[in-house]
């Protein structure tokens, strides 16, 4: 499946513009090849990046308020970078503002991921399609580096793991971000990004079981990261919107009947 962005421009130029729209700190690498890491420009972005970690993993729980008070002690900084920051991630669908009530975090509901789902699924199995046409060796370099890492901590026992959940978060999505990252569809990777932010939110839900879905997703990975070196594009499309669909259905438990 071709995925054309209508732009005439180097592959190093496309991937520092696009990465630049994610706040991403990038320098000129080799074709096919990218810092997949998530690093804030400043110390706004930084604020940003914590502040969306913590909401993720239920730091703060949905339609919790954030107090202005509470958040400049926590994370040391003055209001005005804390009121940006706050607002970057309304903008982002994290956070919502009410006139005369302040800042809350977003709702989760059924319904959202159910929706946030079906968009995930579509935007990554085209954004995969299209990278394994594209890629090279230097990415598939870095698939397999970013399954190394994450699997690092995909083999503790569980109570380790869950210690190391932060850490996971960000290794898991640097190996799904390396799957994609030869994509040519600029607005298709950007898209899909939002996306799985989004379901990071819930993503947690799944995991507040014992034992969550660790080994399961393991093989998954794996699985995924095979059929994607193998560049069989069908069966890696299948595997993906299993191993999507899969958490979220152990996270719709979480709204009960």
């Amino acid at each position: 499946m071709n995925i054309h962005t209508g732009c005439n421009m180097t592959a190093g130029t496309r991937i520092n513009r696009r990465r630049e729209d994610f706040d991403l700190n990038i320098e000129p690498k080799k074709s096919g090849q990218r810092d997949l890491t998530r690093t804030g420009s400043s110390a706004g972005q930084d604020i940003v990046s914590r502040l969306r970690a913590d909401i993720v993993s239920n730091v703060f729980l949905p339609e919790a308020k954030l107090k202005f008070a509470e958040l400049t002690k926590r994370y040391d900084v003055g209001i005005g970078t804390l009121r940006e920051a706050l607002s970057q991630l309304v903008s982002e669908g994290f956070v919502t503002l009410e006139s005369g009530k302040g800042f809350k975090v977003a709702r989760v509901s059924r319904e959202e991921l159910l929706e946030i789902t079906d968009h995930f699924v579509d935007l990554e199995k085209r954004a995969i399609a299209d990278a394994i046409e594209h890629g090279d060796d230097v990415w598939e370099s870095q698939i397999v580096a970013a399954h190394h890492r994450l699997s690092l901590i995909e083999n503790l026992p569980w109570p380790e793991r869950m210690e190391r959940h932060a850490e996971w978060l960000q290794r898991h999505r640097e190996f799904h971000e390396s799957l994609v990252s030869a994509c040519q569809g600029y607005w298709l990777f950007r898209l899909r990004s939002m996306m799985f932010d989004q379901l990071d939110r819930y993503r947690f839900l799944s995991k507040m079981t014992p034992e969550g879905l660790g080994k399961q997703k393991s093989k998954e990975h794996r699985l995924i990261m095979q059929a994607t070196l193998d560049r069989d594009a069908a069966k890696a499309m299948e595997l993906i919107e299993h191993h999507i669909r899969d958490t979220t259905n152990a996270g719709m438990a979480h709204f009960g009947d």
